[in-house]
């Protein structure tokens, strides 16, 4: 029987050689790459101080250079005001040096004074309409009155006379310009209502036409300078049952105040209307702030809408047509009696 063959055993050497590689990184030993590790680290560690070196010595400039900024706007400052004392002292030292003696004051003051009063004189005179050019026009005119006769007297009288047609002019031209007053609607504008088929004012609404509305229409006739005033009666389109109308017997006695305004029987709406104005009219009438002004009651029916339009037919019970309207004019002269 034959006996297996024995691999004769490795040199104890080359046992070592294997030992001594398992210690090796990438050729290194253990120590030598703990030393390269080390290094590496003091490579970033100065790279670091480095950077904040950089940053101290950055910021240590921008500080420099904004302590010589301070520095300089400290310096130019203090010139600024070195320089504003020096101008304060000299106009100090002129006013000290420009005295005036009492003969010079004295005429200094009655100059200003003079220059104060031909200023008043002349901020009258603007006031009164007349400019330079226009006082300047006038000298000429008194120059020619002068050579042809009239002394000045005659001129102020004749001014007074041309001032006075003047003014009477203007008022005819304002009243052109205000020919036509507002109109006062009693209506939307305070609720103002009359129920429906009634003539009869409720105590609100006549508490009203006697207050502010008395008021505001005796401010018109002042401003505008007239004397008519239109009560304006207006209806809705609902018909009046009512066939027979008592108004043309009753309407005198309920103006002179003889009768109430619920006598009034309309069978129309036109009558229905001018009942109205006639209920609004007797109670201006009576209110003293309205004395010397004409009081004309009319009716406009149910024909113009509310803002002026004619109506196309609208029926039904609309109760902001059931108003009043106030319209002030003055009076033709042409025709008055």
């Amino acid at each position: 029987m034959v006996q297996p063959m024995v691999a004769p055993s490795e040199p104890a050497a080359k046992l070592e050689h294997k030992g001594y590689n398992r210690g090796l990184i990438l050729g290194l030993t253990m120590a030598e790459s703990m030393l390269l590790l080390v290094f590496c680290l003091l490579l970033v560690a100065a790279a670091i101080i480095k950077a904040e070196q950089n940053k101290a010595l950055r910021a240590q400039m921008q500080l420099q250079e904004l302590q010589q900024q301070v520095a300089k706007e400290k310096s130019e400052t203090k010139k600024n005001v070195e320089k504003l004392s020096a101008e304060i002292t000299a106009l100090q030292a002129q006013l000290q040096s420009a005295s005036i003696q009492p003969a010079e004051r004295k005429k200094f003051e009655k100059e200003w004074r003079d220059l104060v009063l031909a200023r008043d004189t002349v901020q009258r005179l603007k006031d009164q309409g007349l400019e330079p050019e226009r006082l300047a026009e006038l000298e000429k005119a008194l120059v020619v009155l002068k050579e042809s006769g009239f002394s000045i007297e005659d001129a102020k009288v004749l001014e007074e006379r041309l001032q006075s047609l003047l003014e009477m002019e203007q008022k005819q031209a304002d009243a052109k310009a205000h020919q036509w007053p507002p109109i006062i609607n009693l209506s939307e504008a305070g609720g103002y209502f009359f129920r429906s088929g009634s003539a009869e004012l409720t105590p609100e609404f006549e508490g009203k036409l006697t207050g502010s509305i008395a008021d505001q229409i005796a401010k018109n006739l002042e401003q505008y300078q007239v004397d008519i005033i239109e009560v304006i009666g207006h209806t809705d389109e609902q018909p009046i049952s009512r066939t027979v109308s008592n108004l043309d017997q009753s309407y005198i006695d309920v103006l002179s105040g003889k009768k109430p305004i619920a006598s009034v029987l309309p069978a129309d709406n036109a009558g229905l209307g001018l009942a109205r104005a006639i209920a609004v009219a007797n109670v201006l009438k009576a209110d003293k702030k309205l004395e010397g002004a004409t009081i004309l009651p009319m009716s406009a029916a149910q024909l113009v809408l509310p803002g002026d339009t004619l109506t196309r037919g609208q029926a039904g019970n609309v109760e902001s047509r059931r108003r009043i309207e106030i319209r002030i004019r003055r009076r033709n002269a042409s025709l008055a009696p």
